[in-house]
């Protein structure tokens, strides 16, 4: 997935969609780091500010957690019952 910088959908949310669908995917395991903010500042070409907006929209989800000084982990799917 390509990110539209001048679309009509806000970048922060296309990046959140773009991690999500790499969690779906299995590309970003459970339990596993996201790359670093500074690397999907780089990847995206984004600011900081935006990927942190995406990254808040992930954890407002529940599709990742971020640990202080550790970084955005994807969080392990619920058990299946």
């Amino acid at each position: 997935m390509t990110i539209d910088l001048l679309g009509p959908d806000p970048i922060y949310q296309q990046i959140a969609a773009v991690v999500l669908e790499r969690i779906e995917d299995g590309s970003y395991q459970p339990n596993r780091a996201i790359p670093s903010e500074a690397e999907m500042c780089a990847e995206f070409n984004v600011s900081r500010n935006t990927v942190r907006a995406a990254i808040r929209s992930l954890n407002e989800r529940g599709a990742v957690r971020t640990v202080p000084g550790r970084g955005t982990f994807v969080v392990a799917a619920p058990p299946q019952q």
